[in-house]
């Protein structure tokens, strides 16, 4: 076969398989450049899904007259001029392919004036053929239009969707941008009306949060900032009991690039490890920050990804702050959205909304007295309860209950809030509720808990604490294990031997494609260690980290502090009952189970009030 120079247009159209896969692609090339020039505004005109349509006009710094032609050909750009200029890339775009690309597969207008410049000039490009730079009269900044998006590429628009469709690709990665660069404003229409708003504001307003991702996450999330080896890592994190069926509110950003990263999502999974329950996905946006340097930009057409120098400390360090971040709430500290009798699931489970969050770490106290199912109809109760509170050295329904502290009063005659009246955040019991639930009474209203749940997780946290004092203890096989494997993971077995022996394992290299393994942790010696090294080696390998036996440690703890937990119908007096909140109160991540259920909820008066129709 004979080798041929490609023609230019046909380059182009190559290049725009990698850069444009649909017009969301265009806009984010487009808004992309925008920003680098230094817009405060930019307007996001659609038709069609953005297929027919797509005008991106912005207030920026503008284009010469005569670089309009260099705009639109290859590999030419403003923001780089060296190979250290690339090390330490700091706009958003900066290959020179974005534009020639979409203009080879649309038909093209590119409008721009400098702000000294008596008019603007503009430049139309059909399907790559360039013409003639013409003055046109335009405010200062830039305007790009790209009509009939693969209109000479059919097979190409052939494998473009729904307009619907096409449009959500568009509206969730200006989503995506809004929450990045809330000091810019974003207007955004289609097919001539308008459609969304972003306005500009502060980085850390919840009104851009509202905006982007709804009031629900902006009440339920937790507020990250955390620096150190040259890292910071700031944004929000999305509480517990705040999750989500799928991966659809995640968002990361490197150096302002929002970006996609299996070494970060995977340290961020690690760190709701034991909190989140089966099969839910937390939420959070989050920001880091390093050294231009440290972190390749340059390894994906569309700058999707990132490739990190040191892969290893940036997933540990995630992984660190945001596990501190769940840990050192407590539970009753953060105060929720109440729940409402309407909004409770079936079987009587309080919304994700109406759970608190929690953590610190607590005593582990075992509750003895057993109390049987009672079995009574309602109106015999009332003398029941009151022999039963009165035998186990609690309250008599026969005398009245000593009532809370008075709530002190500020001088505006407002009530002060618990931590000033003294009241704790969980309060005080006042009743058991079918040997299940706790019934606490505290400043505000009424508290809810579910005490299995709760006991589970402070002895849960107490046994990780005891058992992380001690270590992981190696046991030693009287017969070595012979594990066959791939050539990578024994690569990676010999390199990490240090790793793997402060795991309990020691395991040395017998062969390219075998490891001799002498020794598994203590605690795990009735697991599958064969398969459970398995795992760490494909952990080491993909992430430079593993969890693999901590976590199979903590699920065998975890089994442990249920087994221990009180359980449903145990006859608890009053003063066990505080003494399990107060624990609540000091536990770390108290507010879920070992499993990821909710272990308490709150009501306030005022919603209480509303149920029953009081001051109406």
């Amino acid at each position: 076969m004979t080798i041929r120079q490609l023609p230019d247009i046909l380059v182009n159209q190559i290049a725009a398989g990698e850069v444009v896969e649909r017009p969301a692609s265009v806009v984010k090339e487009l808004v992309e450049n925008a920003i680098d020039a230094g817009a405060r505004r930019v307007d996001i005109e659609l038709e069609e899904g953005g297929v027919r349509l797509i005008r991106i006009r912005d207030d920026g710094g503008g284009i010469a007259p005569e670089e309009l032609p260099l705009a639109v050909s290859r590999h030419a750009t403003s923001k780089i001029a060296s190979l250290d200029d690339l090390e330490a890339v700091a706009t958003l775009g900066f290959r020179g392919e974005a534009l020639p690309s979409i203009a080879s597969v649309s038909r093209f207008t590119l409008v721009s004036r400098q702000a000294d410049a008596e008019h603007g000039s503009a430049l139309q490009v059909d399907g790559g053929r360039v013409g003639e730079v013409q003055p046109r009269a335009h405010a200062p900044g830039t305007t790009v239009e790209v009509r009939e998006l693969f209109y000479n590429v059919p097979a190409r628009r052939k494998f473009l969707r729904a307009e619907r469709t096409e449009l959500g690709h568009i509206e969730e990665w200006l989503r995506s941008l809004a929450l990045a660069r809330p000091d810019i404003e974003l207007r955004v229409s289609h097919n001539g009306k308008p459609s969304r708003r972003y306005r500009p504001g502060d980085l850390y307003s919840d009104a851009r949060l509202g905006e982007t991702l709804g009031d629900d996450f902006a009440r339920q999330s937790l507020r990250v900032d955390h620096s150190g080896a040259g890292l910071r890592l700031h944004g929000w994190i999305s509480q517990p009991h705040y999750s989500r069926a799928s991966a659809d509110q995640q968002y990361l950003y490197v150096n302002g690039r929002s970006v996609r990263d299996r070494s970060v999502a995977h340290a961020v999974k690690m760190a709701y490890g034991d909190v989140l329950y089966h099969g839910r996905q937390p939420a959070y946006v989050l920001f880091l920050e390093l050294d231009p340097t440290r972190v390749d930009v340059n390894v994906h057409p569309a700058k999707h990804e990132v490739r990190f120098r040191d892969s290893r400390l940036i997933h540990d360090f995630v992984y660190r702050t945001l596990q501190d971040a769940l840990a050192q709430t407590r539970a009753g500290a953060a105060a929720t959205q109440p729940a409402t009798m309407s909004t409770l699931a079936p079987g009587g489970t309080p919304p994700a909304a109406a759970m608190g969050l929690s953590s610190g770490e607590g005593g582990f106290r075992d509750w003895r007295p057993a109390q049987s199912p009672l079995g009574l109809r309602v109106d015999e109760a009332p003398g029941a309860y009151a022999a039963l509170y009165g035998a186990s050295g609690g309250t008599s329904l026969s005398q009245p209950m000593a009532p809370l502290p008075a709530m002190p009063v500020d001088p505006a005659g407002l009530p002060q809030t618990s931590a000033e009246a003294g009241v704790p955040p969980l309060g005080y019991a006042i009743a058991q509720l079918h040997g299940i639930y706790i019934l606490a009474e505290n400043a505000e209203g009424l508290i809810v808990v579910d005490m299995h749940a709760a006991h589970e997780r402070i002895g849960y946290e107490r046994l990780k604490g005891a058992h992380d004092g001690i270590g992981l203890h190696a046991q030693p096989l009287l017969v070595p294990i012979t594990l066959m494997v791939g050539e990578r993971e024994a690569d990676v077995a010999e390199r990490e031997a240090d790793t793997l022996a402060a795991l309990g394992f020691e395991v040395t290299r017998a062969g390219p494609q075998s490891l001799h393994v002498r020794s598994i942790p203590a605690l795990l010696a009735q697991a599958e260690p064969e398969a459970l090294l398995r795992d760490v080696l494909s952990d080491l390998r993909e992430h430079g980290q593993t969890r693999r036996v901590a976590g199979a440690r903590d699920e065998l703890l975890s089994t442990m502090a249920c087994h221990g937990a009180v359980r449903a119908n145990r006859r608890l007096t009053l003063p066990e009952m505080n003494a399990l909140l107060r624990d609540m109160e000091a536990t770390e991540r108290s507010g879920q189970c070992n499993h990821g259920r909710p272990t308490w909820a709150r009501f306030s008066l005022a919603e209480i009030d509303r149920w029953f129709l009081r001051g109406r």
